[in-house]
């Protein structure tokens, strides 16, 4: 048992939280704790909770995996994505998923649907498993995720933000330069009246809050803000363009937290017969396939997805493999994409 636990501490590059590190805090033997996890009703209520209490505070996750695999490397990494439909993480996971076949890995996907909460479980049941790596998309800044993932001992890679305070890599940009960037670049065109339509993401929020600063500097009114929840569909944009045009009708720029949503925002404005750019600006984010085609092309933030995507397998190949990844944050950046509705 020692060896088995020896030799998985050398492969994860970190120290596995145990069983036996939760049977130690429970203050019952290794087989009472494993009996408590798994056939709960053979042990007393007293140690049942003293086990699940050790287990609670330590972030430990039971290995699902047979016990003869948890010594070799399984060659699985798993990613979780919040959307696949439509979605700008589409270059990303792309790029993940071949990169990984071709070292020998296979990739296990999960959609959380932009909800904590199911991201939340999730990763139990990917932690349970003992993949070789995790990749995430965004940042976990705490909660019993963090916790988990900090406790698995598993190679992790964030992505697609930037934070000091990485689990373990990180390979993303600032969603915060990215609004005041948006700003200046329609600023020097002579916008003066903002909105932004954004769905409820911590993210977008972050880019909404720094366009609306960095507005709000150069002299401007108030970014009339419409936030259209979980919906990130055609028909949100159109909806939302429609509530600007009723609430803020002299709006001549707006930006937009996904390209889906600007579609949707172009569409409205078409059917209206109202002139872009002439009459409103239209930006989105992501620069999604087909964009560059369409007419009027939408202007839109470009991130390069596949570089993320390809950096990031192999950074967990590395960590897979034994070896040390140097340096594990690496900012990938953005640019602005200039088209026809700028």
């Amino acid at each position: 048992m020692n060896d088995k636990v020896s030799t998985r501490r050398s492969r994860r590059g970190s120290g596995a939280i145990t069983l036996r590190d939760v049977a130690k805090l429970a203050g019952v033997a290794a087989i009472t704790a494993s009996r408590a996890i798994n056939t709960p009703e053979l042990v007393s209520p007293g140690v049942l909770k003293n086990v699940l209490d050790a287990v609670q505070r330590t972030g430990y996750v039971p290995n699902r995996m047979a016990g003869g695999l948890a010594s070799s490397r399984s060659r699985l990494i798993a990613a979780i994505v919040p959307s696949t439909v439509m979605s700008v993480f589409m270059e990303t996971i792309e790029a993940l998923n071949s990169t990984l076949f071709d070292a020998g890995y296979q990739l296990m996907l999960g959609q959380s649907g932009y909800s904590e909460a199911r991201e939340e479980q999730l990763l139990d049941a990917v932690i349970g498993r003992r993949p070789d790596g995790i990749f995430l998309t965004g940042v976990m800044h705490s909660g019993k995720g963090r916790t988990r993932l900090l406790a698995s001992g598993i190679p992790v890679v964030e992505t697609w933000d930037l934070t000091r305070t990485p689990i373990d890599m990180l390979i993303g940009f600032s969603h915060s330069d990215i609004g005041l960037e948006v700003a200046k670049f329609l600023l020097a065109k002579g916008r003066r009246r903002f909105a932004m339509i954004t769905a409820e993401d911590e993210r977008a929020g972050r880019r909404a809050t720094a366009l609306a600063e960095a507005v709000a500097q150069g002299g401007q009114r108030a970014v009339f803000v419409v936030n259209v929840g979980d919906s990130r569909s055609l028909k949100s944009g159109r909806e939302a363009m429609a509530r600007v045009l009723a609430q803020a009708p002299d709006t001549d720029a707006i930006f937009c937290s996904s390209d889906l949503l600007a579609l949707g925002v172009m569409t409205e404005a078409r059917a209206r017969n109202i002139s872009i750019p002439e009459r409103v600006a239209i930006m989105g984010f992501g620069d999604v396939p087909f964009l560059a085609d369409m007419v009027p092309a939408l202007s839109t933030v470009r991130i390069n997805g596949a570089d993320i995507g390809q950096k990031a397998a192999r950074f967990l190949i590395e960590r897979a493999e034994g070896r040390v990844v140097s340096p594990k944050i690496v900012d990938v950046g953005f640019s602005i994409v200039e088209r026809d509705t700028t």
